[in-house]
């Protein structure tokens, strides 16, 4: 690896990470100042009441809406931008992530599945059910975690504010711990993704990874759609997810099989670490996943073999006859 390599690395990952906190930053800025406004408006106080009785299912309060509506509608970051303006307990702070982490950016990330040939109705069915029943099972699993969550490097917000001013300064406050956190996050991430495809070591970890695709029960063909998907996440590995499936010719068995590994599990390094600063126990959430991942994963692969020989059994027999 020579220094002009690593130069050229370094400088378009810290580049590509910028970048990237800049676009996600124009995100969380705003929703965060709005919502820590709109705690102090009749406004939330209403639809937290609205919606309390539903959240209640997952030992959530009504306002833990919020962070839940907009990572689905927006994106992860959104999510977080809304769970860095409320006070929330560990526990729910750590149900809300685990949700999050199976349902998110549904609009671009359905669009993506939707491309290399997965169902509409599996894309859905499949997030939703997994973040309702894994916020269920958490909730009524987990006796602990009771304590308010502590954001990170944010400070403690001991004082009320009393006037409009005081509430804008408390947003801004937020808001601006919450991108600065951001960036410590994303900036070193882009620049080891930079680093995994300047030394196309997406494609040696895809050749290792065929007893993984052997064990889900999808064929190795589908390994770098599982590895991009994995290490870069649903949407940003979208274009390498994509181009396998034209490509390699990758069928809509592997693909649908694929994206119900990678709903349960992608982007395992960004995802995970973007948690870190939300005070929450960061280990059970990725063995959530990967756990989560292989069991549904496998047992569809097994449901789906076993209804094809079904089908070719009652072929075979209407033949014969």
């Amino acid at each position: 690896m020579t220094n002009n390599t690593q130069t050229s690395t370094l400088r378009n990952g810290l580049g590509a990470g910028l970048k990237t906190t800049w676009s996600l930053g124009k995100i969380i800025f705003p929703i965060t100042i709005l919502v820590v406004i709109l705690q102090h408006t009749p406004i939330l106080p209403w639809i937290v009441k609205l919606v309390s009785p539903f959240m209640n299912l997952f030992g959530l309060s009504g306002e833990a809406a919020i962070p839940l509506v907009l990572g689905n509608a927006l994106n992860l970051y959104a999510g977080i931008a809304g769970i860095l303006s409320l006070d929330l307990t560990v526990k729910e702070v750590f149900i809300i992530a685990v949700m999050l982490s199976f349902a998110h950016n549904l609009f671009i990330e359905t669009g993506v599945a939707l491309k290399v040939g997965v169902k509409l109705w599996i894309v859905l069915v499949v997030r939703f059910g997994l973040a309702a029943i894994s916020g269920i099972v958490i909730n009524l699993v987990w006796r602990g975690g009771g304590e308010i969550a502590k954001y990170g490097i944010a400070p403690e917000t001991t004082v009320v504010p009393s006037g409009w001013l005081e509430i804008f300064l408390l947003g801004l406050q937020k808001a601006s711990f919450g991108v600065l956190q951001l960036a410590l996050i994303v900036i070193p991430l882009m620049i080891l993704v930079q680093f995994l495809k300047d030394r196309k070591y997406l494609e040696k970890f895809s050749a290792k990874f065929a007893p993984v695709t052997k064990l889900i029960g999808v064929q190795p063909n589908a390994s770098l759609t599982l590895v991009a998907g994995l290490v870069i996440g649903l949407a940003y590995g979208a274009g390498v997810m994509i181009q396998a499936v034209q490509e390699d010719g990758v069928s809509k068995r592997d693909a649908t099989l694929s994206f119900i590994f990678l709903v349960a599990c992608h982007a395992v390094i960004e995802d995970t670490l973007l948690f870190v600063p939300l005070g929450i126990p960061i280990w059970p959430l990725l063995l959530i996943r990967v756990v989560t991942a292989f069991v549904l994963t496998i047992a569809v692969a097994f449901f789906w073999r076993h209804k094809l020989n079904e089908k070719l059994e009652k072929e075979a027999t209407v033949t014969n006859g």
